[in-house]
């Protein structure tokens, strides 16, 4: 019974990695994306663009199911929240309460998610990079006529 069990699921494991997903990058409009500080970008491009842009850079355990159904999902997820590489075609209400929510998922640790810096160390967010990150955020709502008020 139990060398079935095993049986049946390394098949299903074998299986599975034949599920084709669309791990897709869209074409990148420079007119439509983000333009920041530098340091700024270079912050979101090391810790945040994997989800949240086109310019997925899709790691070898992407493609290893079931990992890769969760990673996919990840930045699906990410894109749909905010999008990067879309910017500056976001709804201005929409990249209000997005602003705002990035300011309390940067300062409570939420982002980037702890299963992203598991294997990226480089993406984990000094107390510094957090302070860019909120101070550029919080300007970005000041610009939209928004007050900066998180809660």
């Amino acid at each position: 019974m139990l060398k079935k069990f095993i049986f049946a699921v390394v098949l299903i494991l074998v299986l599975i990695q034949f599920i084709p997903l669309d791990k897709t990058n869209p074409k990148v409009d420079e007119k439509i994306a983000l333009h920041a500080d530098k340091k700024v970008m270079k912050i979101l491009k090391r810790s945040c663009y994997d989800c949240h842009s086109n310019e997925t850079k899709w790691s070898i355990y992407s493609d290893i199911a079931p990992l890769s159904f969760e990673v996919l999902n990840h930045v699906n997820v990410g894109r749909k929240a905010i999008n990067f590489s879309e910017y500056k075609k976001i709804d201005k209400e929409i990249k209000i309460k997005r602003l705002k929510r990035a300011i309390q998922t940067v300062n409570n640790g939420m982002m980037p998610l702890s299963s992203y810096t598991m294997f990226h160390d480089e993406a984990v967010l000094t107390k510094e990079d957090k302070k860019i990150l909120v101070d550029w955020c919080e300007s970005q709502l000041k610009s939209l006529g928004s007050v900066i008020s998180t809660k």
